[in-house]
C-alpha cells in the first residue's frame, strides 16, 4: 500500500507548508510528519508494511494557522482535524488531500 496526503490552504491559495500530521492504524500512532513547501509529507508511511483495516490521519491546523499570522477565537473553532478512512485494498494507493481554511474543511480520495 501507499498512502500520501497534500493540504492545501483555501484561505490564503497556496500549500499549508508546516502543518504536523499523525497517523494512526487502529488506534495505534505509527508516524508523524510535518508538510513540506508543496503541502505534501513524502515518506509518511516509509517501508512499513500495511493491511486492510481503519486508519487516521490528523493535520494540526490551529496551529498552521497561528503562525500564518491568522488571528483564531479561542478556542479555534478547527483544531486538529482528524480524517478516519478505510482501506480495503491493501496493495492499492491511497492518497488523502485535505483542502483547509480557518473555518472550513474538504477531503476525498485522491489519485
Amino acid at each position: 500500500m501507499s498512502l500520501s496526503t497534500h493540504v492545501l490552504d483555501t484561505a490564503h491559495g497556496r500549500p499549508a507548508a508546516g502543518i504536523a500530521l499523525r497517523l494512526f492504524v487502529g488506534g495505534e500512532l505509527v508516524a508523524e510528519g510535518v508538510t513540506n513547501g508543496d503541502g505534501r509529507c513524502p515518506g509518511l508511511i516509509g517501508d512499513r508494511p500495511f493491511a486492510a483495516g481503519q486508519y487516521r490521519l490528523e493535520f494540526a491546523v490551529a496551529d498552521y494557522f497561528r503562525g500564518a499570522g491568522v488571528a483564531l477565537p479561542d478556542p479555534p473553532f478547527l483544531d486538529v482535524i482528524g480524517i478516519d478512512f478505510g482501506v480495503a485494498e491493501p496493495d492499492g494507493h491511497y492518497h488523502v488531500p485535505l483542502l483547509v481554511s480557518p473555518f472550513g474543511y474538504s477531503t476525498y480520495r485522491g489519485s
